[in-house]
């Protein structure tokens, strides 16, 4: 749930009714500024803690989810989003051309994943490998290959390290984009079974008139 979103719905309705409130109390109760802004006030804060919970409410049922589940996929997000800012500084500090294209690539896949966890949380079930497994060590690998690739001296063991850490950083973005597959495997599977439906009704159409020609 987007918390700017939120808080802006919130406030958006909380003022204007605080002011119907205000207004009534003011004109309609005979009640003195003072009292009027005070009601005003605890009716603009309900309007806004109900508002809040209400649209929670509604996200989590979207989202087939429990208030502690959603609690405990947010925690592990705010985790993630600090691991993917430390990936980020590393790769992008590396000073190696060839391999520019496949860290970029990298920072994407894992970026898009976590944008796709952050607008819809359920999915994150069927991403816990990655959060759990592969981003440590996609995090690990960056840091220590940002560090020797900085080192002024570079002798044959060190290429050697620095050749292995970049070839295991793309089997690592191989399984990175069969983790963001697995998690779209049902959107996919969906808009296939709605591409073969289309398929079917446009060559019904099709058809028809055919059928009419030889029934004339």
């Amino acid at each position: 749930m987007n918390k700017f979103l939120l808080r802006f719905m919130q406030t958006g309705a909380a003022i204007p009714f605080s002011a119907f409130i205000w207004l009534l109390a003011f004109t309609g109760f005979d009640q003195t500024f003072w009292m009027s802004s005070f009601y005003g006030f605890i009716g603009g804060g309900v309007m806004f803690l109900g508002l809040g919970l209400y649209l929670q409410k509604r996200f989590l049922e979207k989202n087939r989810l429990t208030m502690k589940e959603y609690k405990y996929i947010k925690r592990n997000l705010k985790e993630a989003n600090v691991k993917i800012n430390r990936i980020q500084k590393s790769l992008f500090s590396i000073r190696h051309i060839r391999s520019l294209k496949q860290r970029i690539e990298l920072v994407r896949l894992v970026k898009n994943i976590q944008k796709l966890n952050s607008r819809e949380p359920r999915r994150f079930f069927k991403a816990e490998q990655f959060y759990f497994s592969h981003l440590d060590s996609i995090m690990e690998l960056s840091e220590k290959y940002a560090f020797l690739s900085s080192q002024p001296a570079k002798n044959r063991e060190l290429e050697y390290s620095l050749n292995e850490t970049q070839d295991t950083l793309k089997d690592l973005t191989k399984i990175v984009e069969k983790d963001l597959n697995y998690m779209l495997e049902e959107d996919l599977d969906h808009l296939n079974f709605e591409i073969d439906v289309a398929k079917h009704s446009i060559k019904k159409r099709n058809e028809i008139p055919d059928e009419t020609r030889r029934l004339k």
